[in-house]
C-alpha cells in the first residue's frame, strides 16, 4: 500500500495542495477547487518531502514567469479515457489554447467534446497538466474546477491568445 503525503502552500491565486502517492504526484489542486481530494485520515503532512517541495518550487517558478514546463513524476488516477485526455492536455504548449472539440479529436474521439470536457474537469493535476488551456469552441472561457477567474488569470499569466480571455 502506498502512503499518501501532502503539502499545502500559498500561490498568488490561492492555497494549493500537492499530494504524493509513493514517489509520484497523485494530485495538485487549489484547496477550494470543485473536485479537490479531501485529506484522508491516513494521509500525513510532510513539509520535508523532496517531491512535494520540488512541486511547490516549480509552481512558484511558474507563477513568477520563470517556468513554462514542469518536470515532476506524475501518477494521476483515472479511467483510460481520462488518462488519454490528460496526456493530450499536457502537450498543449505554454501560452497556447485548444478547444474541447480539438482535444477530443486529438484523443481519437471526434465528436466527444463533452466527454473530453468532463475528463478535463476531473484533471487532478491543476496547472502541472494545464487544463486551463482548454477553452470553448468560440475561444471563450468555459469550465474550470478552480473557477473561471483563476482560469483567466492563468491564461493572462501565460499571455495566451487574446480571444481566449474575452
Amino acid at each position: 500500500m502506498n502512503t499518501h503525503t501532502y503539502l499545502e502552500f500559498d500561490t498568488p491565486l490561492g492555497t494549493m495542495r500537492a499530494v504524493a502517492e509513493g514517489a509520484a504526484l497523485a494530485s495538485v489542486d487549489f484547496i477550494d477547487a470543485r473536485y479537490v481530494r479531501p485529506i484522508a485520515a491516513d494521509w500525513r503532512e510532510d513539509a520535508r518531502s523532496p517531491l512535494l517541495a520540488e512541486c511547490a518550487k516549480q509552481l512558484r517558478e511558474y507563477f513568477a514567469g520563470d517556468r513554462t514546463r514542469f518536470d515532476l513524476p506524475l501518477a494521476p488516477a483515472g479511467t483510460p479515457f481520462q488518462q488519454r485526455v490528460w496526456r493530450e492536455i499536457a502537450r498543449i504548449p505554454y501560452g497556447d489554447t485548444t478547444t474541447y472539440a480539438q482535444l477530443a479529436a486529438r484523443c481519437e474521439a471526434p465528436g466527444a467534446a463533452r466527454a473530453a470536457g468532463a475528463a478535463t474537469g476531473r484533471n487532478p493535476l491543476a496547472i502541472v497538466v494545464p487544463c486551463h488551456r482548454v477553452v470553448g469552441a468560440s475561444g471563450g472561457l468555459t469550465g474550470y474546477a478552480g473557477g473561471l477567474p483563476r482560469k483567466a488569470r492563468l491564461l493572462a499569466l501565460e499571455h495566451a491568445r487574446e480571444d481566449a480571455l474575452a
